[in-house]
């Protein structure tokens, strides 16, 4: 498995909030309002993967009081980190497309508030999205001391 690029997200999300603009800039009137529990929810995910990665890191390199990891875990935590980041990068391109259609009506009571709860959810997002990749890289086999000196 390859490291995911942040290149790629990035224009995962921009492609994704620009269909999203679109589509609610058409449909605003008939949707409900935006659920402010994203906001929570992404930065708890985000909190568990950050923590996750922060363990791991320090289980593969075996510091002190640390038990060995299973080389299957770490795959598995791999592929954790790869599907939330790409998951968070959709979800924040949903909610930055709403962002962007919401603050056009930045004069109306609702539409202001939608965008506040947006802008946060598309910021735990964001969150969520750099404790993936943190993840992921915790993830990378440690290279030997023997490979690091200069020929």
């Amino acid at each position: 498995m390859r490291p995911t690029r942040p290149g790629v997200l990035v224009g995962l999300i921009v492609v994704v909030a620009l269909i999203a603009w679109g589509v609610v800039r058409l449909v605003y009137v008939d949707l409900v309002l935006v659920p402010w529990t994203a906001i929570p929810t992404m930065l708890l995910l985000a909190i568990g993967e950050a923590y996750t990665a922060w363990m791991t890191k320090a289980r593969i390199a075996r510091k002190p009081g640390t038990k060995p990891v299973e080389p299957l875990a770490v795959a598995r935590l791999a592929a954790l980190g790869k599907a939330s980041a790409y998951g968070g990068a959709v979800f924040a391109g949903l909610f930055g497309g709403f962002a962007l259609h919401t603050v056009q009506l930045f004069a109306k009571e609702t539409p202001r508030s939608e965008f506040f709860v947006s802008t946060g959810s598309f910021l735990s997002c964001v969150a969520l999205i750099v404790a993936a990749l943190f993840l992921e890289h915790a993830c990378r086999v440690p290279k030997d001391p023997e490979d690091q000196r200069p020929g």
